[in-house]
């Protein structure tokens, strides 16, 4: 597909520096550009920003898995995700898949089918897909070899997570919906008890494999953050080991602890949205207020980041530049993504059009591309 060449004119457009302000924009060769170029589109009543970049969204498994064992074709699957992304304004979106204990869809071999499934599409989607590869820390047989699989399934981006539930494992309690957990993965609800167990007692030899799989991942290129920090000690364990995003931190001593140290803080969309943590973690309201929030994540609903940037603009707590740069520039910088973010001249034309009014995703274009298109716009491209 050709990318556009338009001068797109009469919207309010976010621009660096000048904020949102009436301007015209100029696409061409997929990219922004300093001068008029092309066929001009009205676009009154519009407002034209940068695209959206989500830096860690699981929100994709409803499209690949509806029902357990439905999903045959993986490929169709991606697509439909690509789909959702693009409605939503997302032009760059990381596809978080679990590589997990959990099993079923977040097991290994459907990690596996999802990373291949993305590589396979990625070349034919409009949106820019860039998988990342969550793994469960406790895996312990699951290392020797994983950084060489990482790179086959072209996974430029890594984040550790550690969901076994330690306290009532440590005191030989099952923890909640372990029968239902269970059966999912297909495994008798004993024998998944006592593998949690097991993984729970070799902690001690989680740390040193740790060592070893980041400073191979990290020579290869490969870009790491961990998941739901609980404490500053955490964060810098992690950092020792050049894990340098913190995912979602669950306290503030967490989040003061990553920004004094300079790592990159990524936060849940929905979580502002809700207006609080749905697990009673600390409030990303409260750490954006603080300063403490480098970018914004669906986390595991695409709808989030447009509404979360749109809502701390309304209520005031930072102004629209600010708050759009939470789901735009600022992720362009924690992923060094320096072709996208704003519409500087030069820069991807990664643009998404919403209704001034509504504030409803009208068009998205991602490397001057139409992803998505809805409603009455059209009729302004393509009178």
């Amino acid at each position: 597909m050709t990318a556009l060449e338009l001068t797109l004119t009469g919207a309010e457009v976010l621009l660096p520096e000048a904020g949102l302000s009436r301007a015209d924009l100029s696409i061409a060769e997929g990219e922004v550009q300093g001068d008029r170029t092309g066929r001009q589109v009205d676009l009154s009543g519009y407002l034209v920003l940068p695209g959206i970049i989500d830096l860690h969204g699981d929100g994709f498994e409803r499209h690949i898995a509806p029902r357990r064992g439905a999903m045959k074709q993986m490929n169709e699957g991606i697509l439909s995700v690509e789909a959702e992304l693009a409605a939503n304004g997302i032009t760059t979106g990381v596809l978080a898949q679990f590589y997990s204990w959990e099993g079923g869809v977040r097991g290994p071999d459907f990690a596996s089918q999802v990373f291949k499934a993305i590589a396979e599409v990625k070349d034919s989607t409009v949106t820019d897909l860039i998988p990342q590869l969550r793994f469960e820390t406790h895996m312990l047989d699951d290392y020797d070899g994983l950084a060489e699989k990482i790179a086959d399934w072209q996974v430029p981006y890594v984040v550790f997570n550690d969901h076994l539930p330690h306290d009532r494992l440590a005191e030989g309690r099952k923890p909640p919906r372990l029968t239902g957990q269970a059966l999912k993965a297909g495994r008798n609800p004993d024998a998944h008890f006592e593998m949690l167990l097991s993984m729970h007692a070799r902690s001690d030899e989680v740390p040193a494999a740790l060592d070893t799989l980041c400073a191979e991942l990290t020579q290869s290129g490969v870009r790491l953050g961990s998941h739901d920090d609980a404490t500053p000690g955490t964060r810098a364990g992690w950092r020792t080991r050049g894990v340098s995003i913190a995912e979602f931190p669950e306290t503030l001593a967490a989040a003061e602890a990553a920004r004094a140290a300079g790592d990159h803080i990524i936060l849940g969309s929905p979580n502002v949205v809700r207006g609080g943590s749905h697990k009673g973690n600390a409030s990303a309201l409260d750490l954006i207020a603080m300063g403490l929030c480098d970018a914004l994540a669906s986390d595991y609903h695409y709808p989030s980041p447009r509404r979360a940037a749109l809502m701390l603009a309304k209520s005031g707590l930072l102004d629209f530049a600010n708050a759009w740069a939470l789901v735009s520039s600022g992720p362009a910088r924690v992923l060094d993504l320096k072709d996208r973010g704003t519409l500087m001249p030069g820069q991807r034309a990664d643009i998404v059009i919403l209704d001034a009014k509504t504030h409803r995703v009208a068009a998205t274009f991602a490397g001057g591309r139409v992803s998505h298109m809805s409603g009455d716009i059209a009729a302004r491209f393509f009178a």
